[in-house]
């Protein structure tokens, strides 16, 4: 008597392509993420910068008053 045959596992083709898809999914999201990290760190830069500019602006309305008041008052030079 012959012994049965012991058949290797097999995946069907609609389990190939729902694997393939998360897969495909999962670096997707992945890309999407690191682009929204990046966008985020380059928020935080250009954040930075227009601060700067309104201190910037600021101090120099600022030093304008402090100078017409300098030369305002008489007896200091």
């Amino acid at each position: 008597m012959a012994e049965p045959r012991a058949y290797e596992g097999f995946d069907c083709a609609p389990g190939l392509k729902l694997e393939a898809h998360e897969r495909l999914s999962a670096v997707l999201i992945d890309g999407l993420k690191d682009r929204l990290a990046r966008l985020e760190d380059e928020h935080e830069r250009l954040e930075k910068r227009v601060w700067l500019a309104v201190y910037g602006v600021a101090a120099a309305i600022i030093a304008s008053a402090f100078q017409s008041i300098l030369t305002a008052v008489p007896g200091i030079s």
